[in-house]
């Protein structure tokens, strides 16, 4: 997850302006785009909800769609478009959608978005780490990361990487 400081993950006019920042932090490492797409090589499966997949569709008429061709399902009750051959709508139990259809299929499942569906797989202990990566900016307002958990969670950190953009990610693994 992207994150401000203060916790927002999106912003009301759901923009991503704020992702790119001038700062610089001398003592941090550059992220190439070869670490990237190392990173993103390791990916089996994505999980999203369904307003990260329209604005990840939103996106894509611009960008390209960010996701490849990995397996992505996107979880909702609402019938939304399937623009690629890789996309499934899923619409039903988390824990019967993890033990039933992705353990057995995908080593490493990335839950991308949103906060509800970020806080419903913790809440569910169906996650198995945190990656949150925190950009130089506090935008006051919009939609907070884990607003409301309603939980106390353990986690253990794993790793700390700041980079020469000023962006720190976070690598915690959560305890069950």
């Amino acid at each position: 997850m992207v994150s401000s400081l203060d916790g927002i993950i999106a912003k009301k006019d759901n923009s991503v302006s704020w992702f790119e920042t001038s700062d610089h932090y001398e003592k941090g490492i550059s992220l190439s785009d070869q670490d990237t797409a190392a990173f993103l090589r390791t990916i089996d499966c994505y999980v999203m909800g369904s307003r990260t997949y329209e604005h990840a569709l939103e996106l894509s008429r611009s960008y390209g769609w960010a996701y490849g061709d990995v397996p992505t399902i996107v979880i909702t009750h609402r019938n939304l478009p399937i623009e690629r051959k890789n996309i499934e709508i899923y619409s039903g139990d988390l824990i019967k959608l993890v033990n039933e259809r992705l353990k057995s299929r995908f080593k490493n499942v990335w839950v991308v978005g949103g906060a509800m569906l970020a806080r419903d797989f913790i809440r569910l202990a169906l996650a198995d780490e945190i990656r949150l990566s925190i950009m130089p900016i506090i935008l006051g307002d919009g939609t907070l990361f884990l607003d409301a958990i309603g939980l106390e969670q353990v986690l253990h950190l794993r790793d700390v990487t700041a980079y020469k953009s000023g962006m720190v990610e976070l690598w915690y693994e959560i305890r069950k």
